[in-house]
């Protein structure tokens, strides 16, 4: 089956540059121009990755991912000439998975979307309909009190209630929770979820510590399950 992407860009020369180079790639491509229609195309297929500028007409990219995160853990790639850590920040901030700058490759923008797909596919064992729930052992499903953890089907449920957390937030989620009483570094943190060298991006793991955290935590600024070793990093208490 083919991965069907959602291109959200008010420039149509990267449109048309994107299209051409993801369909040679098999993927399905729709566009928008604008951020407006690009939620409304969102609303009317199911996407496997989405990929946002931040200016644009209508309404903006930030908006756009906070509008898509109200329903949807969907990848989300940010596409923007905007190269600080503060827009960078932001954008993870709102729920972003990741982040390229303006001007890029389509080499490295394809390995983008590659790994991010990797990331949020679902890779559940087979099973007949006579045996779903089996399923579901405890290799696979992790309880901590009222968190459930589900780690076949990416997915996270406090009370019952779907955390919809991003792809980032779930690697991290299941990194801690499948380590008990492990130390991470924030580097050993970057290095495992983002892949790359760490080089001191405090504020990256900063935000998506603070995003997971608000989701599974009651209270946030007092946290039972991720623990702050300050000067070291963090450790599930779970």
């Amino acid at each position: 089956m083919q991965n069907e992407l959602l291109i959200i860009e008010d420039d149509v020369q990267i449109i048309e540059m994107l299209q051409n180079y993801l369909m040679k790639e098999g993927y399905v491509i729709a566009t928008a121009l604008d951020g407006m229609d690009g939620i409304h195309q969102f609303q009317q297929d199911r996407f496997d990755v989405v990929i946002v500028d931040v200016m644009m007409p209508r309404l903006d990219g930030i908006e756009v991912i906070k509008r898509i995160r109200e329903q949807s853990a969907v990848p989300i790639i940010i596409m923007s000439a905007k190269d600080s850590d503060i827009d960078k920040v932001t954008g993870f901030g709102f729920g972003a998975d990741d982040y390229i700058v303006k001007p890029f490759s389509l080499v490295e923008i394809s390995a983008r979307i590659k790994a991010a797909i990797r990331r949020a596919t679902t890779y559940s064992p087979a099973a007949s309909s006579t045996d779903t729930d089996a399923s579901l052992s405890s290799d696979h499903l992790l309880i901590f009190d009222r968190l459930s953890i589900d780690l076949n089907n990416f997915t996270a449920w406090k009370d019952n209630v779907d955390l919809r957390l991003t792809a980032k937030e779930f690697e991290i989620l299941s990194l801690f929770a499948t380590n008990p009483k492990r130390v991470f570094t924030k580097a050993q943190l970057y290095e495992f979820i983002w892949k790359e060298s760490y080089y001191n991006d405090e504020n990256v793991i900063n935000v998506h510590i603070r995003r997971l955290r608000e989701k599974i935590e009651d209270q946030p600024s007092n946290p039972r399950y991720i623990k702050t070793l300050w000067g070291i990093g963090y450790r599930w208490e779970g």
